[in-house]
């Protein structure tokens, strides 16, 4: 009597007879029930019965239900005991109802009261159908949704329930086990208790609606007394109100008057505004545009269609868009939708448009999402044309590149005593060896061993000769930016070398601490050594006026924390001022009386474009130090030089 153990709530009406569910003639025995021994008419516990449900009428009528299920789990003996009314609204029977509802249940199911079956499939509706008493034995066999219900059915006795004349429901008892079987006599007394209960019922209703209609008329007659008492009083308060309204009438008039001069105010300001900020987007090439996701209504500032290039006022769709798009950018524009349609709270992409004229505009976007008055998704966003920002920028980068290159050629000059020195010295070994040899082959006999020796330290001394000339050459190489694995410490030794003669000339002590432990970095061997090469001349330079103290200089390698390395040159010279290190950077800013303040800014571009900083730093006693730190990650470095 249950639709899956759902109490209290329905569950969907069944359409049809579900599978595996036997016919309903192999759970009916209503004719066994009359050919069972029948005990005999209880007249007295029936009157008794009666006299009980008379004395719930009178005292409490709303519980007859309740008391009638109580009752006849008392007469029958049963195990449960209830009524199932069709209902459209579930409280008030009615014949034309597509549901049963439970008002009443006595017993073991009284935990299923306001529950309900369906009336096209369930044994309430097969009573209704039959129009007669029909008693079942394990129901759940035909109607598969009363299975969970614990305790199972054993028999079910159903009684037709009339209101009016009509069946509206069912009276039932139900025993959960096989200790008494019902009879004749349980199927009469439910019958009569069910008539009285009918006659009860319809008794109530008519009684509720007598005192609803008496009610009603009270309620009326007092309104008219009410209404006839304050009528004149009434056209005496409407008289002055109106004589109130029309003064505040007036007033509200002068009001409106001047609201509507002040909104036509704020309509001009509004217009002028609209006017600049037309005016705005025009000289900044700026536009901007409002697309709402869900109808994927795209609505374009006149500024923007400028700056795509297309009639004023033409429907815009993201296929038009795509048409502008350049095709190497297209997967960047739809991921950008991709993830604006997911609600991603805002969001800033640059891409770049492919005119008709095959000319290329750089565009950045900046959108913010937001919700209309409907709660929908909108993006409000601002689409300014970089191209010539961009053009710039570009323009900026060959500068900047080209002063790295005068940099290093005006290097040239400053290091070609030095790179003579060390080109002497292996020719003049190669000179002495190659005599030393033709007077060895001279001799008689030839001395051979020794030739062959002094012929070795010849081809040894050339090659010195050879890499200071291949070292020159890469210093002052015109090459693009070229990655490589490199040994930060080997590239350091090598300046070093470079430097070695100029730093002696100087009087310069050099000392270097180069860390063991360093990783193998990624980087752009020629413009590091060109840094390294900078900070150490210009450490030399620091201290060509000190006298008192030894011209000590410290080249230092080490690991810094996040994958970096960094290298440090520190000097005893006249040191900076504190207030102007980081003007010590900028392009041609210098302290020298015949420096051009390149060298610095063209260093710090080379750490940048490295992804990493170069800094300086005043020495705690005489002097500065000069330090750069680069990330050794490859992947870090490549995404910067592109």
């Amino acid at each position: 009597m249950t639709d899956s153990l759902e109490a209290r709530s329905y569950a969907p009406i069944e359409s049809s007879i579900p599978v595996g569910a036997v016919p309903l003639e192999t759970i009916m025995c209503t004719e066994e029930l009359h050919r069972r021994p029948s005990r005999p008419p209880g007249h007295e516990e029936e009157n008794r019965a009666l006299v009980k449900l008379v004395s719930a009428l009178a005292d409490s009528p709303s519980t007859i239900f309740q008391t009638l299920a109580e009752t006849i789990l008392h007469i029958t003996q049963c195990d449960s005991a209830g009524l199932s009314l069709l209902t459209t609204d579930g409280q008030t029977p009615d014949v034309c109802g597509k549901r049963f509802y439970w008002p009443a249940i006595a017993g073991m199911w009284n935990t299923h009261v306001g529950g309900g079956t369906p009336r096209n499939f369930g044994p309430c509706g097969d009573v209704l159908d039959q129009n007669r008493t029909l008693l079942f034995k394990h129901f759940e066999r035909r109607y598969p949704y009363l299975l969970p219900v614990v305790p199972a059915a054993e028999e079910c006795l159903l009684v037709p329930f009339y209101v009016a004349g009509k069946a509206v429901g069912t009276i039932w008892a139900i025993m959960h086990s096989d200790r008494r079987k019902f009879d004749v006599e349980d199927d009469r007394v439910m019958g009569s208790l069910g008539k009285f209960a009918s006659s009860a019922y319809q008794a109530l209703a008519s009684i509720d609606e007598l005192r609803f209609q008496i009610g009603e008329r009270e309620k009326a007659e007092a309104a008219v007394h009410k209404l006839a008492d304050g009528l004149e009083v009434q056209v005496r308060v409407r008289t002055r109100e109106l004589e109130r309204s029309t003064a505040e009438l007036l007033a509200t008039n002068k009001e409106l008057e001047k609201e509507i001069a002040k909104r036509r105010r704020a309509e001009d300001r509004f217009r002028r505004s609209e006017a600049l900020l037309a005016e705005a987007q025009r000289l900044s090439a700026t536009g901007s545009f409002s697309w709402r996701v869900a109808t994927d209504e795209i609505t374009w500032s006149e500024q923007l269609y400028r700056i795509y290039e297309l009639e004023i006022g033409v429907q815009v769709t993201l296929e038009l868009i795509r048409t502008r798009v350049h095709p190497e950018d297209l997967s960047l524009l739809e991921k950008m939708v991709e993830q604006a349609r997911t609600g991603m709270t805002d969001f800033e992409w640059q891409y770049r448009l492919l005119m008709p004229d095959r000319s290329i505009k750089y565009m950045h976007t900046v959108a913010h999402a937001t919700r209309d008055l409907d709660g929908q998704l909108e993006y409000i966003a601002a689409v300014q044309d970089v191209t010539a920002r961009r053009m710039s920028e570009e323009a900026l980068a060959k500068s900047r590149s080209d002063l790295a290159k005068v940099a290093r050629v005006m290097s040239l000059g400053v290091l070609t005593a030095s790179i003579a020195h060390e080109v002497n010295q292996p020719l003049s070994g190669i000179i002495t060896n190659a005599g030393t040899c033709l007077r060895m082959l001279d001799a008689n006999p030839p001395n051979l061993e020794g030739a062959r020796e002094t012929a070795r330290r010849t081809i040894r001394d050339g090659n010195r000769a050879s890499d200071v000339i291949t070292r020159l050459r890469a210093l002052f190489s015109t090459e693009e930016f070229t990655l490589e694995l490199l040994d930060l410490n080997e590239a350091t030794r090598e300046v070093i070398a470079l430097s070695l003669s100029d730093l002696e000339r100087n009087r310069v002590v050099l000392q270097s601490k180069l860390a063991e432990d360093l990783p193998t970095i990624t980087a752009d061997r020629i413009q590091l050594q060109q840094v390294i090469l900078n900070l150490l001349r210009n450490a030399s330079d620091a201290m060509v006026d000190v006298d008192d103290r030894p011209r000590r200089l410290l080249i230092r390698t080490e690991r810094e924390d996040g994958d970096r390395v960094r290298v440090s040159v520190r000097d005893v010279g006249v040191g900076v001022d504190p207030q102007n290190v980081n003007k010590l950077l900028d392009a041609f800013y210098t302290t020298k009386s015949d420096g051009m303040g390149i060298g610095l800014s063209v260093s710090r571009s080379i750490i940048e474009r490295h992804h990493g900083r170069l800094w300086a730093e005043p020495n705690d006693g005489p002097g500065a130090t000069f330090s750069f730190s680069i990330p050794s990650s490859q992947e870090r470095v490549t995404d910067t030089a592109l």
